[in-house]
């Protein structure tokens, strides 16, 4: 996997996959566009919520639809690493088995997404869900 990021003018960079893919940060506060830590942030909730799709899907639950919200804790100086991230995911769905989305979201964050387990190494991850009727 590569990746390329280029300067564009003040703090704002563009990034660009290896497969082609754009994205532009923002290195003064989030101002035009997303911080490179909300990217990180951003990140660790998309890759979880492949994993908590595909386990669902697997277990042969009716999933709808799943968000994960995500709260942190930074430190106050230099440099502002994560010290805290909490993934909240709200999973919609018909008949959903309570202990399949516990498991599910729990492996997401022990076992299977990369980036969350990267972070995991040096930061305090959590999880919590709720399954939303309708």
């Amino acid at each position: 996997m590569q990746a390329e990021v280029k300067w564009l003018e003040g703090f704002q960079f563009v990034g660009q996959s290896g497969t082609g893919h754009s994205v532009v940060m923002d290195g003064s506060g989030g101002k035009s566009a997303p911080s490179p830590m909300e990217m990180v942030l951003i990140a660790a909730g998309g890759c979880s919520s492949v994993d908590v799709i595909d386990g669902l899907k697997s277990a042969r639950q009716q999933v709808r639809g799943c968000v994960a919200k995500l709260t942190t804790e930074r430190r106050d100086s230099a440099p502002r690493l994560f010290t805290k991230i909490n993934i909240h995911f709200e999973v919609t769905g018909d008949n959903l088995d309570q202990a399949v989305v516990a498991q599910v979201t729990a492996d997401s964050l022990e076992k299977y997404c990369s980036v969350c387990l990267m972070l995991g190494a040096g930061v305090e991850m959590s999880h919590s869900w709720e399954i939303i009727q309708g």
